[in-house]
C-alpha cells in the first residue's frame, strides 16, 4: 500500500513538472516597466520576473521544512517487544 502511494505521489510530481507554464507575478506597474524595458532591449525585466518568483516560492520552502522536521520529530513508531512471553507495545 505504501509503495503505490508513493509511486501515486511521484506520478502527479511528474505530471505536474511537464504541464508547468511560465507565471508573471507582477503587479500592473512592475508589468509595464518590465515591458518597456524588454522593448527597448534591455534584459531587466526578465531578472525582476525570476525575483520576484524567487520571493514567491521561499515562505513555501520554509514551511514544507518546518512540516517535514515536526513530522520526523513526532511521528509514532510503534515497536513491540517479547518480554517473557509478553508483549509491550511500546508507542
Amino acid at each position: 500500500m505504501r509503495t503505490l502511494r508513493i509511486i501515486l505521489v511521484g506520478f502527479i510530481l511528474i505530471v505536474a513538472s511537464l504541464s508547468s507554464l511560465d507565471a508573471s507575478a507582477q503587479c500592473s506597474m512592475c508589468t509595464l516597466n518590465a515591458d518597456n524595458s524588454v522593448q527597448n532591449g534591455n534584459t531587466e525585466g526578465k531578472g525582476l520576473n525570476n525575483g520576484i518568483l524567487y520571493l514567491l516560492a521561499a515562505p513555501y520552502l520554509a514551511i514544507a521544512g518546518v512540516g517535514f522536521l515536526w513530522y520526523k520529530k513526532y511521528r509514532r513508531k510503534n515497536v513491540t517487544m517479547n518480554i517473557k512471553d509478553s508483549k509491550i507495545n511500546l508507542n
